[in-house]
């Protein structure tokens, strides 16, 4: 079953007229509609193709966060091959919101870990909706420092609202947990490609995403606070989260244009949901490319290379 956004209603009233129109000649085999419901899908079709043509920044917000949007597990699953899971901070506890561990992609051994949502009540409430407490970032630490000492890339899959802001977290040293785990992405000597594959959340996500690549899914975004955080900040109130996305720069384009990010990673038409497949297979080529234009670098240029990327940005805007 199809999972319709709001600005996509028009598409489903279509959709359903067509898949009405096929069942009523399921259970009639003397009726021949076939060609009513061909004209509907290609006024499907050309619906879809316009609606997004030219998403505006909510709507982007609003595709980024669609349930059926594949997630961090989908592309563990579809692209790499023997994964082996690592749990735990080796300090507190195992934070399911952050996964991964060793894996090959192609015929390169890397480390790939990110944020997962889940894909059910169940599975998203265990994986508190990919939101990590300090033990979700203590473990990318160590995931980190097993990389570094065995000379592995290192791949990270972002997909966050933010960083878990409950009091237990607080409590445990949330804030620290970001800067160690974003302090260890600027140390390392190995080759560190990051993708925002959904939502680029706050500090939650830049801990993940402070890598030598950072690529964006062209519908995914990426900022310091959700567009209904910054417009109950500003305006006291959160229903003007479409005048707050548009004036963040959140997209992919916008960011592109920046210099936050380096690479625009093209969606399907109808976005990553409605073909996960072919998304994540464009994910997976996009990560070769990158990681075999770094495996040509030295250690040191690595690790250099990265902080001077990030240390230097915005520099330019404020020279002007």
């Amino acid at each position: 079953m199809t999972n319709y956004l709001e600005f996509e209603k028009p598409l489903a009233e279509i959709e359903g007229k067509a898949e009405e129109l096929r069942a009523m000649a399921r259970a009639n085999k003397e009726m021949d509609i076939e060609k009513e419901a061909a004209a509907l899908d290609r006024k499907a079709e050309t619906m879809l193709r316009d609606l997004y043509a030219d998403l505006s920044a909510w709507r982007k917000c609003q595709v980024a966060r669609h349930p059926d949007r594949p997630h961090c597990e989908d592309y563990i699953k579809a692209l790499f091959t023997e994964y082996t899971p690592l749990a735990g901070d080796r300090n507190f506890a195992d934070d399911h919101a952050v996964i991964g561990g060793l894996a090959r992609l192609g015929d390169v051994p890397v480390m790939v870990f990110g944020q997962e949502k889940g894909n059910d009540t169940k599975s998203r409430i265990d994986r508190n909706f990919g939101m990590a407490r300090p033990e979700g970032y203590r473990k990318a630490v160590r995931l980190m420092d097993i990389a570094d000492r065995f000379g592995l890339p290192v791949i990270t899959l972002v997909d966050t609202t933010g960083a878990y802001p409950g009091k237990g977290a607080e409590e445990r040293g949330q804030a620290e947990a970001i800067a160690r785990s974003t302090e260890k992405c600027l140390a390392l000597r190995v080759p560190l490609i990051s993708v925002i594959i959904g939502e680029g959340g706050s500090g939650g996500a830049v801990a993940f995403a402070t890598g030598n690549t950072v690529m964006m899914l062209e519908h995914s975004v990426y900022s310091v606070i959700s567009p209904e955080g910054c417009a109950s900040i500003l305006w006291k109130d959160a229903d003007k989260m479409r005048e707050a996305a548009e004036a963040m720069r959140l997209t992919a384009q916008d960011l592109k244009a920046l210099g936050v990010i380096d690479r625009i990673i093209a969606e399907p038409v109808g976005g990553a949901h409605r073909a996960r497949a072919e998304t994540i297979a464009a994910v997976g080529k996009a990560l070769e490319v990158e990681l075999a234009a770094l495996a040509k670098k030295k250690p040191e240029t690595l690790r250099d290379e990265r902080r001077k990327k990030f240390l230097g940005m915005g520099a330019k805007g404020l020279a002007a």
